[in-house]
């Protein structure tokens, strides 16, 4: 089985850092009530302005506190202390939550960028050194108000989105899971309740996919958050009604890697982080089925084609050295 060893572990430190710091190209998330709210990146979030767009210098700076957790002699371990020590400050902060505060900003970074940002103070809190420690401690004010804003959306959110991009209700709610079970269990709650409101009764799954510029599958995507979501035998009997002819590599699109024709095109490199989140879902999926079965042995060999498609070109291109590594991680530490 494919994992993350060190070498790789350094190599995605340094992506990681390339990029978190990198104001431009830049794609903002950005609704303007008046011309005073033209401003650059780095005015608007002084904490995620890089790495091509908001939600992804999130979750790049979630890779950093993973790869500092598993290997703490990383080369670049100092100068990821550094970074956090910098960046995650208290006036920053204030920064961004002012920005939210904007009436304008309602919908910013909804459900994703949300998502992302609770998985990074999870990761914080559970951080092996002090500054990252320290960090999580300055950054909790707004994980807390991205966490106030799944409770005031998730009641109005009557149908889940199933979607392989951003908008994927799927996603965000097992981003999220793992700050909410430790720090704020109303919201895991409700996030719970959702996920079999939305997909309890969803049985024989079809997956129409890949579409062009998905880089989460619908589909696996939509298991993966109900094992998060219910006990391991539960979710066994669960999913064996959702894709009862697993075992048998059905239906087939979920077993094949998905072809990028072009890496240098942003939305087609997507489809080398569908490649990744899938063989994710794979791994958690098997883990919580029977050992033996033939389902978590299928399971598993599809996880391992999907990481060795992509898993070669996570850097060269910037449309997806931006945010692949981070997929990558998710994968081999699943």
């Amino acid at each position: 089985m494919t994992t993350l060893t060190k070498e790789l572990a350094e190599k995605f430190a340094a992506l990681g850092l390339s990029h978190v710091g990198r104001e431009f190209p830049n794609k903002l998330d950005h609704v303007m009530g008046d011309a005073d709210d033209v401003r650059t990146p780095r005015s608007l979030h002084p904490i995620f302005f890089g790495s091509f767009d908001w939600h992804s210098c999130v979750h790049g700076h979630w890779l950093l506190a993973r790869l500092l957790h598993r290997y703490a002699d990383l080369r670049a371990a100092d100068a990821i202390v550094e970074h956090f020590s910098h960046r995650v400050t208290a006036e920053n902060v204030e920064v961004e939550l002012a920005y939210l505060s904007r009436p304008e900003s309602r919908g910013f970074e909804r459900p994703y960028g949300w998502g992302w940002l609770l998985a990074l103070q999870s990761e914080l809190e559970c951080a092996r050194d002090a500054t990252l420690r320290r960090a999580a401690d300055t950054l909790r004010p707004l994980a807390e108000a991205f966490a106030a804003r799944f409770k005031t959306f998730l009641p109005l959110c009557d149908y889940p989105v199933r979607s392989g991009m951003h908008a994927s209700t799927a996603f965000a709610l097992r981003t999220g899971a793992d700050y909410a079970e430790r720090l704020d269990p109303e919201l895991f709650e409700l996030m719970q309740a959702k996920a079999l409101s939305w997909f309890g009764d969803d049985c024989d799954a079809q997956a129409w996919e890949p579409s062009q510029e998905d880089f989460l599958s619908p589909t696996l995507m939509q298991a993966e958050c109900m094992r998060r979501f219910l006990p391991t035998p539960a979710f066994s009997r669960w999913f064996e009604q959702f894709l009862p002819r697993a075992a048998s590599e059905l239906p087939a699109p979920l077993f094949v890697p998905a072809r990028v024709s072009d890496r240098s095109d942003g939305r087609i490199a997507h489809l080398d982080g569908l490649n990744f989140s899938r063989a994710w879902c794979w791994r958690a999926i098997a883990s919580a089925l029977p050992a033996n079965s033939e389902a978590a042995t299928q399971a598993r060999l599809a996880a391992e084609r999907h990481i060795a498609a992509s898993l070669p070109y996570i850097a060269g291109e910037y449309m997806g050295e931006h945010w692949l590594a981070t997929f990558a991680l998710l994968a081999l530490d699943a």
